[in-house]
């Protein structure tokens, strides 16, 4: 951005898989927008959107009942098209039409891509992480999570009642792509026999049937081992437990289900904190970051190397839920 330039008219697009919480900040942007003097632009359907010149003017009155709604008012959709040249060309000239001095995106990892490739091509950019994964590096926290994590434990409490009334067993697959922060943090929550997570190699006999025997001889009569989709399909661990112990499984894939529904408390708060700090970098002429939460303050982090940050699940987790799951099942085979 040139330096003393002042900002006038921003764009805040959604895109990606779509998280609890992403109405809020959407809401955020607007409001600290209109605050600071800028008007504000919603581009529908992330980046095809801007390619399209799909948009609206945001107003107050616009933003006023999203703060508690699920997915997003501006949709979001993939875009094969801004993959190219071309199509990311055409985006750039929607902004130079729509006279746009910045774009606010919010996503996750496909979403800050898309971000840093438009930042190249002149136009000044700011990232807010919203994604149910709770994957991105550079980001203790994501918008979505907690929401997410909350519907599965909910889901999962109710599926505990039938399993119990009917002593069986229950495989429930959760989503999280290639991560296991959303698995890992629910089946803390929920109690679970087992936890299977991409990070930790599987080893089914001792993760699963040697958890469930050693559960049963304890006294327990149902089980509930929960599965990150990126672990494993959770028909295929049903149909084994099935084989192993002769048992019949009960599988859920929760799917969808946990993108939906009104946003948790913290997510609300934390949409709202990071779109504050976004318009308010563009205000005070910073741009090319993403908005982070990191040791419980909101920081900027540069596109790039956000990008190129990893985040690792906290194994001592793991730990616990394994102290916490063996203290109560049969010793005798020890």
């Amino acid at each position: 951005m040139e330096a003393g330039k002042k900002i006038k008219r921003i764009g805040v697009l959604t895109s990606g898989g779509d998280s609890p919480g992403m109405n809020a900040a959407v809401r955020a942007v607007a409001r600290t927008a209109l605050y600071y003097g800028i008007e504000c632009i919603g581009i529908r359907r992330g980046w095809q959107g801007l390619i399209n010149g799909d948009f609206v003017i945001l107003t107050s009155d616009m933003v006023r009942h999203i703060l508690g709604r699920g997915g997003t008012v501006l949709y979001t959709a993939r875009s094969d098209e801004f993959m190219t040249e071309a199509g990311r060309l055409k985006a750039v000239g929607t902004c130079k039409m729509l006279g746009l001095d910045g774009v606010v995106a919010i996503g996750g990892d496909g979403t800050f891509k898309g971000a840093l490739e438009l930042s190249r091509l002149g136009v000044p950019v700011m990232g807010i992480p919203a994604t149910i994964d709770n994957d991105i590096g550079c980001s203790n926290y994501t918008i979505g999570f907690d929401s997410a994590c909350n519907t599965a434990i909910e889901c999962i409490d109710k599926l505990r009642d039938t399993m119990q009334s009917h002593e069986r067993c229950s495989v429930v697959e959760v989503m999280g792509r290639h991560a296991g922060f959303l698995a890992l943090y629910v089946g803390i929550a929920v109690g679970a026999t087992s936890v299977l997570i991409p990070e930790k190699e599987l080893d089914f006999e001792n993760d699963v049937i040697v958890r469930i025997q050693n559960a049963r001889l304890a006294g327990a009569t149902h089980f509930m081992v929960v599965v990150a989709e990126g672990a494993g399909s959770a028909i295929d661990i049903g149909q084994r437990i099935k084989e192993s112990l002769g048992m019949d499984p009960r599988v859920t894939v929760l799917g969808h289900i946990q993108r939906g529904g009104s946003p948790t408390g913290r997510d609300r708060e934390t949409a709202t904190r990071m779109g504050y700090y976004a318009v308010r970098a563009f205000a005070e002429g910073r741009t090319g970051s993403i908005i982070c939460t990191r040791e419980g303050g909101i920081v900027e982090t540069p596109i790039e190397e956000a990008l190129a940050m990893k985040k690792h699940l906290q194994m001592d987790r793991y730990e616990i839920l394994e102290a916490i799951a063996s203290s109560g099942v049969y010793q005798g085979s020890k």
